[in-house]
């Protein structure tokens, strides 16, 4: 599947800024299962200084400064990407208790190392109450696969999609305690029970298409930038995404755009600004299919 991905950040304050610095991760990533085919970034007023480099979880991160006065700052994101298809998902489905203690014998302290998903982050505490709630789906001996699934599940059916009532800076504790959210307090209360049990789960920002297949429904967080969890299920399934808020795992639906602890590694714009007043934020996006099925 191709798709044409059209992503608009639109600012509008209410008094003059004079100087941006921003971190933009809005490059879709490389992997096994993805083709970045090309991809363009502009940004108005446009940049002073531009830099490019890879963090330490191996996302494209832009960053811009701007020292141009200016009331409104727009950036607009266009990628052309392939997902490719999945293999089975199914192809190891070991005891999560074997997981676990595979990740716990890990040394790799890399971008990419086990460890890095284990343990509390900037915005992913470790709950008693919802390490609890996951265990439910944890019995002993049960395939790693069959729990992180059974797990999203509850969490679609448990918690209401709710845009108005949690923000950014909205604790896990307090997501979970309302019941209430959108995908990344889903993910991130999803990531927390299964940290809380010692498995490795990785947050994950990107896009869902806008328009699903003919004949199914349209799936929530299609309007924006979404959010998923990696799940590590060991050598031979490797990271697998769940996707909580919709109850599905990561398909060639899912662009991945960037993944890292917590939604603070992988915020597609970031930065400071000079200046006083309130701003207005607007964001929209569009994910269209070229080529492939549906």
């Amino acid at each position: 599947m191709i798709y044409d991905i059209d992503h608009l950040t639109a600012y509008a304050y209410d008094e003059p800024v004079m100087s941006a610095t921003l971190a933009l991760r809005l490059t879709p990533r490389n992997s096994p299962l993805q083709r970045k085919l090309g991809h363009t970034v502009r940004v108005d007023p446009p940049p002073d200084q531009i830099g490019v480099h890879d963090d330490f979880f191996g996302n494209a991160v832009d960053v811009v400064t701007i020292d141009t006065k200016h009331t409104e700052l727009i950036i607009k994101s266009s990628a052309r990407v392939e997902c490719l298809d999945r293999p089975a998902l199914i192809e190891e489905n070991l005891a999560w208790e074997r997981i676990a203690q595979e990740a716990l014998s890990r040394r790799d302290l890399s971008g990419s190392g086990l460890a890095n998903f284990l343990f509390p982050s900037p915005l992913i505490s470790l709950e008693r109450d919802v390490a609890a709630y996951a265990q439910e789906s944890f019995p002993e001996g049960r395939g790693i696969f069959d729990a992180c699934t059974d797990l999203m599940t509850r969490i679609r059916n448990d918690f209401e999609y709710e845009p108005t009532t949690t923000e950014i800076s909205t604790t896990v504790a307090q997501a979970f305690a309302q019941r209430s959210g959108v995908c990344q307090d889903f993910a991130q209360i999803m990531i927390s029970g299964l940290r809380g049990l010692g498995l490795p789960a990785a947050y994950v920002s990107g896009y869902l298409r806008t328009i699903p297949p003919p004949g199914e429904e349209r799936l929530q967080g299609a309007d924006a930038t979404h959010a998923w969890v990696s799940v590590w299920t060991g050598e031979v399934g490797g990271w697998i995404g769940f996707d909580p808020t919709n109850a599905i795992h990561a398909s060639t639906d899912h662009v991945d755009l960037a993944v890292g602890r917590d939604f603070s590694d992988v915020s597609p714009v970031h930065g400071v600004f000079v200046g006083s007043g309130a701003h207005q934020l607007r964001v929209e996006v569009d994910v269209v299919p070229v080529q492939g099925n549906g």
